[in-house]
């Protein structure tokens, strides 16, 4: 990923922090010579001295076969992100955009039905531990987990390389970037208001 010196994100805390935050990932592999993509969910880990990515896919989807024929996949992680009218500067320039993202490379392999199990039942209490009455492993029967198990494929990614990209105008100088996240905050779009949260934070330390 294009990342110019600005932007270039390395603290792995930060990318960790990120990550976990939005977690719906794009599943990148290639087969027969063609690239293709699945949208899915994702858990970031560190193993030691490691760092891999877990999840699952769809055993009707052909793209899980890429996990036993790829030696490196890529997942795409995007935060929020936003159009910066340029009219918002000080001086005459062109509008741009802001946003977040992360690429990972690693290497795939696929998960026993042991550590899918567990794989799942950590996914469920990311999302359904702080619901009342969530839906935890341990809650659903026995029959309808027996069903699901059979129609998905788990994985595990080794990640071996890792790009971050926070593009938060840090080019701008102090009074363009309070500006910028005076105007973004007065946008009407969701993505407009995180990108200014983001940047105000960053502001802030």
């Amino acid at each position: 990923m294009y990342t110019p010196k600005y932007y270039k994100v390395t603290d792995m805390e930060e990318i960790k922090d990120f990550i976990s935050k939005n977690s719906f990932a794009i599943f990148v592999s290639t087969r027969d010579g063609r690239s293709i993509a699945t949208h899915l969910p994702i858990l970031f880990q560190q193993e030691g001295e490691d760092y891999v990515v877990t999840g699952h896919m769809a055993y009707g989807n052909p793209q899980w076969k890429t996990l036993q024929e790829s030696e490196e996949i890529l997942l795409i992680i995007q935060g929020p992100h936003s159009y910066i009218s340029s009219s918002w500067y000080e001086n005459e320039n062109v509008p741009t955009w802001n946003y977040q993202a992360v690429h990972l490379y690693g290497t795939p392999t696929i998960l026993s039905q042991e550590d899918l199990v567990q794989d799942l039942t950590r996914l469920l209490e990311k999302y359904e531990s702080h619901r009342p009455d969530g839906a935890l492993w341990n809650t659903l029967s026995r029959d309808l987990l027996d069903k699901e198990l059979r129609g998905i494929v788990g994985f595990k990614i080794k990640v071996n390389e890792v790009q971050a990209a926070f593009k938060l105008s840090q080019n701008r100088n102090d009074r363009d970037y309070e500006t910028i996240i005076e105007k973004l905050r007065a946008e009407e779009d969701e993505n407009s208001h995180q990108i200014a949260k983001v940047m105000a934070k960053r502001l802030d330390n």
